[in-house]
């Protein structure tokens, strides 16, 4: 078994609690669907948020998901110039069988924008 990486991204729509519980949420379930994962195959998560988020912390979504053995943290991403507004990333190290080429980075809605290079 091997570690990897996948990454994810979704843009909110409001800087809401219950809004960005719901987007990260379902960012958090497509990362996990779309490479056959479940909680136990996560090492750990790294949840950024742009500046301009601040209702709550990305990581309160996983927990209300039930994950809670996992150790995640939150960071800010930096302040760029033009940069697109109200996104939340992730970073996740998981334990898998999949090659490196076989993970299914996951970029929803305009966050797709983000990363055409890898956004399935």
């Amino acid at each position: 078994m091997a570690v990897r990486a996948v990454r994810g991204a979704v843009q909110l729509e409001t800087d809401e609690a219950g809004h960005m519980d719901e987007r990260v949420g379902a960012l958090l379930t497509a990362v996990l669907e779309r490479n056959s994962l479940t909680a136990d195959d996560l090492i750990s998560i790294w949840f950024t948020a742009t500046p301009d988020l601040h209702s709550d912390f990305p990581a309160a979504a996983a927990r209300k998901l039930g994950i809670v053995d996992v150790p995640l943290i939150c960071a800010q991403e930096i302040a760029v110039a033009g940069a697109m507004p109200r996104v939340v990333r992730l970073l996740a190290h998981i334990e898998t069988d999949r090659p490196r080429a076989g993970i299914d980075h996951v970029y929803l809605g305009a966050a797709a924008a983000l990363r055409k290079d890898i956004a399935q």
